[in-house]
């Protein structure tokens, strides 16, 4: 995979604060009642600025792909704001929503499940103009052929259907869905997690190659650091519904100041010769259920570095000192600074 170089960000064209996803759990046998609540999303705030990609990463069940259904209002939300390009649609009825769906466009997670299979590859990547009523010049057939063919894709292709092709090869038909409306976001949630290394490298890349010469902005949804590290400009890290660290790439994978961020990098295997070893953090435990989050920092149970303030008083996420503009943490014993280049010194006595 070629590595996606810093560019100038241009102006928020999302925005998320303060957002929460409450999911009610119902109990009882005959008369249904709430008993409690999913804390799937609890209170994040982040930023997409246009042409840029920023990578969620965190472990399954944290949150990420319900932050960005969130994002693309496919969910409504319980709390909190979501702003397009200045606009506010968090609470949006379909009418309002409706000018601005084909800006904001989502890449989903299963290529075998995520395109019908009665439908031909014409039908499925044509829909989102038929459905909008877009008549691009040429017509539909010649602009579907032709989205067939940026994404690397035989144009003779548009009569088949989806069983017909690889899982790389379905994954790229719904990068061209996703590109038939010539969106300014595009919400790719785990776009290559179901599919071969070899594969990834081609889908992540046909992404990078897309956001140059369109100009599209990511959010870039995933649990593999190492190909984050490859196609993201900024990375937010998530643990159980909260954004505890977000920073540039290389200030965040270089100078990690959250333990949850350096545990998940020590876990990144080293590639290169003249990488130099990192030493493995084990977290103990289990992540704790969202319906009962811990009190405080959500990452306590878990964190080698937990003392008393940890469990009452919940970490602001904030720029701390030694930090890079931009390079926010929500910690209260914070990781080391290190220079560039060297491993994050650990307090020895501190060590898990």
């Amino acid at each position: 995979m070629t590595e996606t170089t810093g560019e100038p960000r241009g102006e928020a064209l999302l925005e998320l604060s303060g957002l929460k996803k409450h999911f009610p759990v119902m109990g009882g046998v005959v008369f249904k009642r709430q008993v409690g609540k999913v804390h799937a999303v609890d209170g994040i705030d982040l930023t997409v600025h246009g042409g840029e990609t920023l990578g969620l990463v965190g472990e399954s069940g944290c949150g990420k792909s319900t932050a960005g259904r969130l994002a693309a209002r496919l969910l409504e939300p319980t709390e909190g704001s979501i702003r397009y390009a200045g606009r506010e649609i968090g609470h949006a009825g379909r009418k309002e929503l409706k000018p601005i769906r084909s800006e904001i466009q989502m890449i989903f997670q299963d290529p075998y499940s995520s395109l019908n299979p009665r439908h031909t590859v014409g039908t499925i990547v044509g829909g989102p103009m038929e459905i909008n009523g877009i008549d691009p010049p040429g017509g539909r057939t010649k602009r579907v052929q032709e989205l067939l063919e940026i994404v690397g894709l035989n144009p003779e292709h548009y009569n088949r259907f989806p069983h017909e092709f690889s899982g790389g090869q379905r994954q790229r038909i719904g990068v061209a869905r996703a590109l038939a409306l010539n969106p300014r976001l595009i919400i790719a949630d785990e776009p290559v997690s179901a599919l071969d290394v070899s594969i990834q490298a081609q889908v992540v890349n046909l992404l990078q190659q897309l956001q140059r010469d369109m100009g599209i902005a990511f959010l870039f949804i995933a649990h593999d650091l190492a190909i984050v590290r490859h196609f993201s400009q900024r990375v937010a890290v998530m643990y159980l519904g909260k954004i505890v660290e977000i920073a540039d790439r290389a200030s965040l994978y270089e100078r990690p100041r959250h333990p949850y961020t350096h545990a998940l990098l020590s876990a990144v295997p080293e590639v290169l010769e003249d990488e130099v070893p990192r030493e493995r953090i084990r977290l103990a435990g289990d992540v704790p259920s969202p319906i009962n989050p811990p009190t405080g920092c959500h990452f306590r149970t878990r964190c080698w570095k937990a003392q008393e303030k940890c469990a009452v008083e919940e970490p602001p996420l904030v720029r701390l000192e030694g930090n890079a503009a931009g390079h926010l943490t929500a910690c209260h014993f914070p990781e080391q600074p290190t220079v560039h280049g060297e491993d994050v010194v650990l307090d020895p006595a501190l060590q898990p």
